[in-house]
C-alpha cells in the first residue's frame, strides 16, 4: 500500500511540476516566428531602376508619352507652356510617389510668377488623386526651380466598376504650367521626373483581379511593363498574416490550457473518493 501511495505521489509531483517556463519558451518561439513572417510581408521592396538608359525627352500627348521605369530619372528640355507626358507601369500592391522638378529661365527674362502642376492618370485616363504631396506649386518671379510631388493611393488588384480605385497598368504623368504671364510663354525650361514605389503588401489586396493590366493597345505605352513583369497571381502576403495569426492563436490556446488545467488529483486523495 505504501508503494502504491509512493508511486501516486511521484506521479502527482510530476503532474504538478510548473509548466510556466516551457509555455513561455513556446510562446516566445511563436512570437519570433510570427514576427519574422510579418516582417517579411511588410518590408518594402526596392524599386527597380531598370538597365535601360533614362529617357531625355518627353511626349506631348497621351499617345506619345515617353516610357519610363520606376527609379529612373527622366529629363526633358521644353518650352514654357508645353504639355510634357511620361508613362510608367505600376503593379498591384505598389504605392508610387512621383517627384518633378522644373528649372526655370533666368529671372531677368521673366515677367511674373508661374504656377506648375503635376497630374497622374491611369490606363483608362482617369485622373488619380494624390494622398499627399505638393501637386501644384507657384514659383516666384525670381525663383530658380519649382518642385512638385504626388503620392498615389496603393494600386489594387481589382475593384468595382463604379469605383475610381487605381488598378494595375500604365500610369501617365503630365507636367505643365497652368498660370503664366503671356509674355513668358515659349521660354526654355528643363524638367526632371522620377517615380518610386513601395510595396504595401496584402493590406490593400482585393479578392478579385483584372484579367490583364490596363495598358493601351496603341501608342508608346502599348508594350510597357514592370522590369520584373506583371504579378498576375493569386498570391498575397495576407496568407502569411493568416498563417502567423493561426499559429499564434493555436499556441496561445495550448499555453492557456497548460496554465489552467491544474496539477490533477492530489496524491493524498484515494482513487475512490
Amino acid at each position: 500500500m505504501s508503494a502504491v501511495r509512493r508511486e501516486r505521489n511521484d506521479d502527482g509531483s510530476r503532474a504538478g511540476r510548473p509548466a510556466g517556463p516551457r509555455v513561455r519558451r513556446a510562446l516566445t518561439a511563436a512570437l519570433l516566428v510570427g514576427g519574422g513572417l510579418l516582417g517579411v510581408a511588410a518590408s518594402p521592396s526596392p524599386s527597380p531602376s531598370g538597365g535601360a538608359e533614362a529617357p531625355t525627352e518627353a511626349g506631348t500627348a497621351f499617345r506619345t508619352a515617353t516610357p519610363v521605369q520606376l527609379g529612373q530619372e527622366a529629363t526633358a528640355d521644353a518650352s514654357t507652356g508645353d504639355y510634357l507626358y511620361w508613362v510608367l507601369p505600376l503593379d498591384s500592391g505598389q504605392r508610387a510617389t512621383v517627384r518633378a522638378s522644373v528649372t526655370l529661365p533666368a529671372a531677368a527674362g521673366r515677367h511674373s510668377a508661374s504656377t506648375w502642376q503635376l497630374d497622374v492618370y491611369d490606363g483608362l485616363r482617369r485622373r488619380q488623386p494624390c494622398m499627399y504631396g505638393t501637386q501644384t506649386g507657384t514659383a516666384a518671379k525670381d525663383a530658380a526651380t519649382v518642385d512638385l510631388s504626388c503620392t498615389l493611393r496603393p494600386v489594387r488588384s481589382g475593384a468595382d466598376q463604379w469605383a475610381n480605385d487605381p488598378l494595375p497598368g500604365a500610369y501617365y504623368l503630365r507636367l505643365t504650367v497652368t498660370d503664366l504671364a503671356p509674355e513668358d510663354l515659349g521660354q526654355p525650361v528643363r524638367a526632371r521626373v522620377r517615380a518610386q514605389a513601395q510595396d504595401v503588401g496584402g493590406a490593400y489586396a482585393a479578392d478579385n483581379a483584372l484579367a490583364v493590366p490596363l495598358v493601351p493597345a496603341a501608342g508608346t505605352a502599348s508594350g510597357i511593363a514592370p522590369a520584373d513583369g506583371w504579378s498576375g497571381t493569386w498570391w498575397s502576403d495576407r496568407w502569411l498574416w493568416t498563417a502567423a495569426g493561426g499559429l499564434l492563436a493555436a499556441l496561445a490556446g495550448i499555453g492557456g490550457y497548460r496554465l489552467t488545467r491544474g496539477a490533477g488529483r492530489p496524491g493524498r486523495v484515494p482513487p475512490t473518493a
